[in-house]
């Protein structure tokens, strides 16, 4: 009984700091971005329980804020470059969930920690295009990690298209799909030709909730 108490004590004191950026920066955020909440479909529109990949368009770095809007009411284990978290901002992103990737060569460590997230049932989020995009609107390829990811970890991956936020002419949109089961797709362990099909599948996905942000 001890021992449960104190690792309760533990969990609320790992998620104190957190929960407390969450709550305390919600009003002015949603004030400021005035988000629009759409779905792919009547699937899309539940909510989101266990163990889940959440990934998402890269137009900047207000994308993690912008995912973690869509799904308000989780905490985001936020993947992010190295490099970039490599800085004096470190402090602050390994507060609030963030987890460091080499985005050429991620390691067997990141992968662990990752795939442990997932296993105990919490949301990881990432963005599979691995770098911000050229501002054109336009999305680049994504990498195929996130498929083995959910794969390993037997979660669905969630794709979600954010489209910025423009100061007095729009407001931020945030177009939720409908969850994809990945294991569900095969029988027995894929090939790598099937892995880039999924994943162009996925890339495909994101495009079409990337038109119902702009047609609504």
């Amino acid at each position: 009984m001890k021992e449960q108490k104190k690792k309760a004590k533990l969990f609320s004191l790992k998620y104190l700091f957190v929960d407390f950026v969450r709550i305390t920066g919600a009003i002015p955020t949603l004030l400021w971005y005035r988000p629009k909440f759409l779905y792919e479909n009547q699937e899309a529109k539940k909510k989101i329980r266990g163990g889940a990949l959440l990934i998402s368009n890269h137009n900047c770095f207000f994308d993690p804020i912008y995912v973690m809007l869509a799904v308000w009411y989780r905490r985001h284990h936020i993947v992010c470059n190295q490099a970039f978290y490599n800085t004096k901002a470190r402090w602050f992103l390994e507060r609030v969930l963030c987890i460091p990737i080499d985005i050429e060569n991620p390691g067997f460590q990141t992968m662990k920690t990752i795939n442990d997230h997932l296993v105990n049932g919490e949301l990881v989020s990432m963005f599979p295009e691995g770098h911000i995009n050229d501002g054109s609107g336009e999305m680049r390829g994504f990498k195929s990690g996130m498929v083995l990811m959910a794969m390993r970890a037997g979660v669905p991956i969630i794709p979600v298209y954010t489209r910025i936020h423009e100061p007095r002419s729009s407001r931020l949109k945030l177009v939720i799909g409908e969850p994809v089961d990945i294991n569900r797709m095969f029988d027995g362990r894929p090939t790598m030709s099937q892995i880039e099909e999924v994943t162009q599948m996925l890339f495909e996905k994101e495009n079409k909730l990337k038109e119902i942000a702009f047609k609504s």
